[in-house]
């Protein structure tokens, strides 16, 4: 009987040669040039997938805080981020729950100018627990341990508006009576415009008749400034630590019929340049609000590339963003 040799695979029943493919070993190649394309398109899809950039605002029905806004957004978009931005409305349950949403989605950068400073602390931990970097754009950080907070030079601009103030009064004789109104306590930053103005003013023989809180809103200003009329009957300036609360003061001013009273304010709103136009007020110093949220664009990127910042003031991770004095004589520039 013939045999087959060792090393001669034979057909069932046949005694013959198996000359039918081997299947096995293609389909292990196709299975596993199907798990490479999946995870190749699974990590393409991450890699490619654009970062986000995270935003909430203080009250975006402010011209301020909505020129931010546009900085924010056409920053991220140029530098190829996505962006979410959340309204705090000015209510400080809406900083806290946006703030939060942004952590729980995932940014990867944290914008906040707060409504509420001192609430931050704790939410800027949790983001850094989660690896995000926090950006304070004016306002204030509340003692948190942000990685920057970009403002404008808000005591320079108390300055400019104490110079404008004097020289606008230079000759006049009578009262040398001034009145501040400031924004919220909170607002430290924005605080040092006062304390620029009041410096500035008193070293050229000015007197702060008062200090009056209107708390950033037009109403209160206004408001604020019935009562200073009242009390300081002789009062011959005004000076308002933003516009809305000038624009308020302005025309408080305007009904009592009182036209030879200068007002000054702080931002560089549209509400305050038409004021201006009107005659109702003498001045403003203008913040770039637009640049300021770009700046804060640009640090996020930096952070989110591990790349180092440089400070204007590196103790206090404080940024500064130039301002300018705005009349009648350049409102149109």
């Amino acid at each position: 009987m013939s045999q087959v040799p060792l090393n001669q695979t034979t057909a069932t029943g046949t005694g013959q040669p198996d000359h039918r493919p081997n299947r096995t070993f293609p389909l292990i190649i196709f299975s596993l040039v199907l798990v490479g394309l999946i995870i190749s398109a699974v990590l393409a899809t991450t890699w490619l997938k654009p970062k986000v950039i995270g935003f909430t605002a203080y009250d975006l029905s402010l011209d301020f805080f909505h020129s931010m806004e546009v900085g924010v957004m056409l920053e991220a978009q140029e530098l190829g981020y996505q962006s979410l931005r959340y309204d705090q409305s000015g209510d400080e349950t809406r900083l806290v729950t946006s703030f939060k949403r942004l952590v729980e989605e995932n940014a990867d950068a944290i914008i906040v100018s707060p409504i509420s400073p001192e609430v931050l602390p704790p939410l800027v931990d949790n983001a850094h627990e989660k690896g995000i970097p926090v950006i304070i754009n004016d306002i204030g950080g509340g003692g948190s341990d942000y990685d920057a907070i970009v403002i404008s030079d808000n005591w320079q601009g108390g300055v400019l508006a104490a110079e404008f103030t004097a020289d606008y009064l230079q000759g006049h004789e009578g009262s040398r009576k001034v009145a501040i109104i400031t924004v919220e306590p909170s607002a430290a930053y924005a605080a040092r415009r006062g304390e620029a103005y009041r410096e500035t003013i008193e070293a050229k023989g000015f007197s702060i008749a008062t200090e009056i809180s209107a708390y950033s809103k037009q109403e209160d200003g206004y408001t604020a400034m019935k009562l200073i009329l009242a009390e300081q009957p002789d009062l011959v300036a005004v000076f308002a630590e933003n516009d809305p609360m000038a624009v308020g003061a302005a025309n408080a001013i305007a009904e009592a019929g009182r036209k030879n009273i200068l007002v000054v304010g702080f931002n560089g709103d549209k509400i305050a340049r038409d004021a201006i136009a009107a005659g109702l007020m003498q001045a403003t110093v203008a913040q770039n609000p637009e640049e300021m949220g770009r700046i804060t664009v640009q640090l996020a990127d930096r952070l989110i590339k591990g790349q180092g910042i440089t400070f204007d003031d590196p103790d206090k991770r404080e940024i500064y963003v130039p301002v300018e004095l705005v009349t009648s004589q350049n409102i149109q520039e």
